[in-house]
């Protein structure tokens, strides 16, 4: 029966309870299906993990019905396109069914428990997406996601692994900060436990006993990659770090670079930045953020020197656009997708080791 047959026959309490039970019906839905404006985890997996919690807690049972898409998306702030994503994602596991006209409801609450991933990374960069898009393809839907950058701040950091770690199956973290002793981080970590933790990029001092990582050993990286590329850097007389002063960079990269330098009789100098740089013939530069790649770009556009010849430049971290300019960059870099594969597999139980991500040398013009 319709609105105006209630207004007709002064029904008006029937139409108003009816209201009240869809308002409550929400609330209570809105208790268990929730979006984190914090997690960079896409919404409509949260809508699709939400309710398979939900009914591994007893909270949604067999043959319950959901919100309308409509319904949900108005609650939830987002877009219908999201909601029916996750709808769909639920049907086609089985949990999930619907009636046309009725709508959707709890088809089976017989389901592979989903692992439970805490991620968090301390930026979201271009190296870093490579990462996290090799992890989701290799993990796929089998592994509910809560993904968090914390934006290399220690406070955050602390409070995400206090709050949370202990409601997830394994937490796999990047840690990078700036000006921060492996001590005073390894007393965060420490409360993991070790079956939990999968440490990526780098290992953190005073962390010991049986846990997964997925790394890279710096200080060698440097050393052999330099020495890789050895012929080249012999027509050039000094070699310039980039290494800004505040940052999360390991120091064992400058260990490493140091030793090539003094090993095999260059000059070398460390530069925080290139501010006061005055760019001369014979010098090779290392690059480690892609800031300090554009002002190196921008100053050598302004001089008569040739990339190449005069001055050489070698860049972190590979990405496709170095593959064009200037003719290309030279770039020393670890094996970004490797490492999301690598850190997959230790959250699905395939492997259970400490691994150390090779690095590799891309040689182009600009060297």
């Amino acid at each position: 029966m319709g609105l105006f047959y209630y207004l007709a026959t002064g029904k008006r309490n029937v139409l108003e309870e009816r209201f009240k039970r869809c308002q409550i019906h929400m609330k209570n839905y809105l208790k268990i299906i929730k979006i984190n404006p914090h997690s960079l985890t896409p919404k409509y997996l949260q809508i699709y993990n939400s309710v398979l919690a939900g009914i591994k807690e007893g909270k949604i049972g067999l043959n319950d019905v959901l919100p309308s898409i409509n319904d949900l998306s108005t609650a939830l702030e987002v877009a219908k396109i999201t909601t029916e994503r996750a709808y769909k994602d639920l049907k086609k596991i089985g949990v999930v069914d619907s009636v046309p006209g009725k709508g959707c409801f709890i088809a089976s609450v017989d389901f592979e428990q989903p692992v439970k991933l805490l991620l968090l990374f301390n930026k979201l960069s271009n190296h870093k997406k490579i990462i996290y898009d090799a992890m989701v393809k290799k993990l796929g839907k089998g592994v509910a996601i809560d993904f968090y950058i914390y934006n290399n701040d220690v406070a955050l950091f602390k409070s995400l692994i206090k709050n949370k770690a202990e409601f997830y199956h394994k937490v796999a973290l990047i840690p990078h900060f700036f000006n921060s002793d492996d001590g005073n981080i390894c007393q965060i970590i420490k409360d993991i436990p070790r079956e939990k933790l999968i440490l990526m990029d780098k290992l953190v001092t005073g962390i010991t006993g049986d846990f997964c990582a997925v790394y890279e050993d710096f200080e060698n990286d440097i050393y052999g990659a330099l020495k890789e590329l050895s012929e080249q850097l012999a027509r050039y007389h000094m070699i310039k770090m980039i290494f800004p002063a505040n940052s999360y960079y390991s120091k064992s990269i400058l260990t490493g670079f140091i030793n090539f330098c003094v090993r095999y009789g260059f000059d070398y100098e460390i530069l925080s930045n290139l501010a006061k740089e005055n760019l001369s013939k014979g010098t090779v530069y290392i690059n480690l953020m892609e800031d300090d790649l554009v002002e190196l770009v921008e100053k050598l556009i302004g001089t008569n020197l040739v990339i190449g010849a005069d001055i050489g430049i070698i860049s972190y971290n590979e990405t496709s656009i170095k593959k064009i300019v200037l003719n290309g960059i030279t770039t020393i870099s670890t094996d970004f997708v490797m490492m999301g594969e690598t850190a997959a597999e230790m959250v699905l139980g395939q492997r259970n080791d400490q691994v150390i991500i090779p690095f590799r040398v891309m040689h182009r013009r600009s060297l």
